[in-house]
């Protein structure tokens, strides 16, 4: 039983759960998040940051997972030999508040496949629970609810009105890519037209989804490049205000046509996520970013992008601590926004002098060492001042990373 969850007579509920909890694995509800271990009753349960919230657990589960969808990297898809159930929506919104009011469910993050071929029919039922939730239970959490691939404008609408967050999982950077992944969803008409309902809908009423858009992409399921990947995610932050990209590595699936491809190393995801922290955080230009690719257009797997960033734009060092401004110290490896931030503020009362004080600002010294100028320190070329720590730490990141590649 998990954990006395479930009232007597109640154990159709519990096999419900168990597969549909399941079945929603690979839905992403943050890159941070945690969940328990498969073996733990609540399994369900997900610690993820949410939008002004700090952190707060999630009940994560599908609507349903029967599906006609013919999606390649989804456990969900049609034809697959799996037990299949369906969550109706009173019995789904009683179940979260059970958990919700033993304290270990703040929010709920609630994905569905596509039974009986219908996004809007199901999206119905999905509206239906989280309404159930804010209208007779008067649940005022968190809520994050995925728009279905060819859902209706009504739908979309309702789903905004109800939830502080929405998606709509895109998959793939481009129509090409998700037509090697699926026959029956169309990239722009089905999802890329969603997101700019939604983005609609927002300009008119800043109440909706007020935590905003994001998207998932699936990585390595159709060969795209990370270069594909970036520039899709940057023409999203800047045409449908999205907040932020998920980044899945994919997984076989077996007894499916995907059984006999490669998985996608997971570190893979690590590098978009840093990639895509630069481009939505650190604000930097795409062309920019760009420079951490390689020939084939992808991240190299054991260098972080910022460091290759760097390491591409010799000139820009070493940066005068006392004198640089925010952008130029958003440059240095191991500083970010809130210790530049700092360095900022110090400044202005007195100067800054040792690495020491910089560590106490967060500052990643030992990253940020070799690209730093200080009171004392001597003054040399821009390029020969850093080049040979450099390279030694970039060797250093390539030996600690070698196991987790291999």
């Amino acid at each position: 039983m998990f954990y006395n969850l479930f009232e007597s007579g109640e154990m159709e509920v519990e096999d419900k759960l168990h597969i549909l909890t399941a079945a929603a694995r690979y839905d992403v509800c943050g890159y941070n998040g945690t969940s328990r271990t498969n073996d733990s009753p609540l399994r369900f349960l997900h610690r993820v940051a949410v939008p002004g919230k700090g952190t707060v657990c999630l009940f994560k589960v599908l609507m349903t997972n029967v599906c006609t969808n013919d999606c390649a990297y989804c456990v969900n898809q049609v034809g697959r030999d799996v037990r299949r159930s369906t969550f109706r929506p009173e019995e789904l919104a009683r179940l979260f508040m059970q958990t919700h009011d033993k304290r270990l469910a703040q929010g709920l993050f609630l994905s569905s496949a596509i039974g009986g071929g219908n996004p809007s029919r199901m999206m119905e039922s999905m509206i239906d629970t989280v309404a159930i939730l804010r209208q007779r239970y008067e649940f005022k959490g968190y809520v994050h609810l995925k728009i279905l691939p060819g859902a209706s404008l009504d739908c979309v609408e309702e789903a905004c009105k109800l939830a502080d967050r929405v998606s709509v999982n895109m998959e793939a950077p481009t129509a090409k890519h998700l037509a090697k992944l699926s026959l029956k969803k169309h990239l722009h008409q089905d999802i890329v037209e969603r997101m700019r309902w939604v983005k609609k809908l927002r300009d008119a009423d800043e109440s909706l989804a007020p935590s905003g858009q994001t998207t998932q992409f699936v990585v390595g399921a159709a060969s795209e490049t990370d270069r594909e990947l970036l520039n899709t995610v940057t023409a999203l932050y800047r045409e449908v205000e999205l907040r932020r990209a998920y980044f899945s590595p994919f997984v076989p699936v077996m007894n499916s046509r995907s059984e006999g491809l490669h998985a996608a190393p997971p570190i893979r995801g690590h590098r978009l996520y840093q990639a895509d922290w630069l481009l939505r955080v650190y604000g930097f230009p795409l062309q920019e970013v760009e420079l951490a690719l390689n020939e084939k257009g992808n991240l190299p797997l054991t260098k972080d992008p910022k460091m290759l960033i760097a390491r591409s734009q010799p000139w820009l060092f070493p940066v005068a601590i006392n004198k640089a401004s925010y952008d130029e110290l958003l440059r240095v490896p191991g500083i970010g926004p809130i210790s530049a931030n700092r360095i900022v503020e110090a400044r202005k009362d007195h100067s800054i002098d040792s690495l020491e004080q910089l560590k106490k600002m967060r500052v990643v010294t030992k990253r940020a060492a070799s690209f730093i100028w200080l009171p004392g320190m001597p003054v040399l070329g821009k390029q020969a001042s850093f080049m040979p720590q450099l390279e030694e730490d970039m060797a250093q990141e390539e030996l600690s990373l070698a196991g987790v590649v291999e």
